[in-house]
């Protein structure tokens, strides 16, 4: 008897189009199938169906590379080209048309148009009519001269297709509701579900996790690999993803490409959290590691229903994951940042000091590069801010603060009493000296403790940045 899939070592695979870029609902599947992989010590293969030459790019492809290298989801094996499998699957092809498994079928594109449309006149379901299939005691007509056929899979016409779906539990079709689907064009070239069937059996995939927008593909596909003797995965379909207000996932709410997600500042250990949570769950915990995911995960725990993608959730986690960062690598990736935004972050700031001011302030990291933005490049506060912060009164007060900060020792206990002895000089309270202070100085009203600011501004830019002012 042979092994079942559950039975044998778990190998799932990522199969995406090169038509795109790699969006939400792609590197979900993407995580899902990567993490039960690792979950059960099996393969993650990752194989790329670039079959529609007419709109599959290279960049594409690159996209979709990049995008799992920032996700950090690596794969074992691959990537496959199904492109570069053409001669196996035409191989496979005349071997079913040796057993009788598949056939030519001449009916012109046209001729099967106006089938289908008499079909619907007739308030039926529109399909093919099998008038090329092979059967006992059938008469076929002659191939006419000059048309080359399509080849079609002979479907059973008997009996039910039916899978204990991982997400979705039981599903039962019947063959009768199956047509002789093509499986390979009038030039040759070989169909979706026709190539996914032998790329799942060459590569000994156990488990099949995707979108249940395959689901009607999946009883196709299965009857493929009975006719091949081949064995028969375990199928998990994942519901859709719905936006922020309960519609389709679109770009005004997510679906971007993932890369999106990197230059809008997220940090790809928050969007695999994210990502984790559309639509599977381990109790009531938010906020976990990737390996614990990895420990956690399975396919009983997946809902079957639609998963809604929720932005300020999203935003909510990446502060988090903000917060319990490395501040050294924090300050290397606003570096970049500030970097690409032709910004020099090496002026003598500390990036590090500024960062462990920020981060449990912002939400993602271009936040934070705003900020320290503010510390190491020349700030321009708008006049109207001007305007309604320096009055004569708070330039008075700033001139006299300036005096004692030419003087005092430079670390935070000392700056605060130097702002306390200014307000006390002037009769001031701390928002009358804080406020005007921090515009003088950032170029805005609000920051973290003003004492902590100017310690990590540094005595010469903070003079230099009052004396513009006074």
């Amino acid at each position: 008897m042979p092994a079942t899939p559950a039975s044998r070592p778990v190998r799932t695979r990522f199969a995406p189009s090169p038509t795109g870029y790699l969006h939400i609902g792609g590197a979900r599947t993407a995580l899902f199938s990567w993490a039960y992989a690792r979950r059960h010590g099996g393969a993650f293969i990752l194989r790329i169906e670039d079959t529609d030459v007419a709109r599959s790019t290279p960049e594409a492809v690159q996209a979709i590379l990049d995008g799992m290298r920032w996700l950090g989801l690596a794969h074992d094996e691959g990537p496959f080209y199904q492109m570069q499998r053409m001669d196996r699957y035409k191989d496979v092809i005349r071997q079913m048309l040796a057993a009788g498994t598949a056939y030519p079928c001449y009916m012109a594109a046209e001729e099967l148009d106006r089938l289908r449309e008499e079909q619907r006149a007739r308030g039926e379901k529109p399909r093919y009519d099998g008038c090329w299939r092979p059967e006992p005691g059938k008469t076929l007509p002659p191939p006419p001269e000059g048309v080359q056929p399509v080849v079609r899979f002979r479907n059973p016409t008997e009996g039910v297709v039916a899978w204990d779906d991982l997400v979705k539990g039981r599903i039962e079709i019947a063959n009768t509701e199956l047509d002789d689907f093509i499986i390979a064009r009038a030039d040759g070239t070989p169909t979706y579900n026709f190539c996914v069937v032998v790329d799942d059996w060459d590569m000994g995939i156990t488990h099949v996790i995707r979108g249940d927008d395959h689901v009607n593909n999946t009883p196709r596909q299965i009857n493929v690999l009975r006719a091949l003797g081949a064995e028969v995965p375990l199928y998990a379909h994942l519901s859709m993803i719905l936006g922020d207000d309960g519609t389709k996932l679109s770009k005004r709410h997510g679906a971007v490409s993932v890369m999106q997600y990197d230059d809008d500042g997220y940090l790809p250990e928050a969007v695999i959290n994210y990502l984790a949570r559309l639509g599977w769950s381990h109790g009531d915990d938010e906020v976990f590691s990737r390996a614990q995911f990895v420990e956690w995960f399975d396919l009983d725990h997946i809902t079957p229903s639609a998963a809604q993608f929720n932005t300020e959730k999203l935003n909510w986690l990446n502060a988090q994951y903000l917060k319990k960062a490395d501040d050294a690598f924090l300050a290397a990736e606003v570096a970049n940042r500030l970097a690409r935004r032709e910004v020099d972050p090496e002026t003598g700031v500390s990036l590090e000091a500024v960062v462990a001011l920020y981060k449990d302030r912002v939400a993602n990291l271009n936040e934070l590069a705003d900020a320290v933005e503010l510390f190491v490049a020349e700030v321009h506060p708008a006049p109207e801010v001007i305007g309604q912060h320096l009055t004569e009164a708070a330039r008075a007060a700033l001139a006299g603060l300036r005096r004692r900060l030419a003087e005092v020792a430079w670390d935070k206990a000392a700056l605060a009493q130097a702002i306390k002895d200014t307000m006390a000089e002037h009769g001031l309270k701390m928002p009358q000296v804080a406020i005007p202070l921090r515009v003088a100085v950032l170029g805005v009203a609000q920051t973290p403790s003003i004492d902590a600011v100017l310690e990590v501004l540094g005595r010469e830019r903070v003079l230099a940045r009052l004396d513009r002012h006074l």
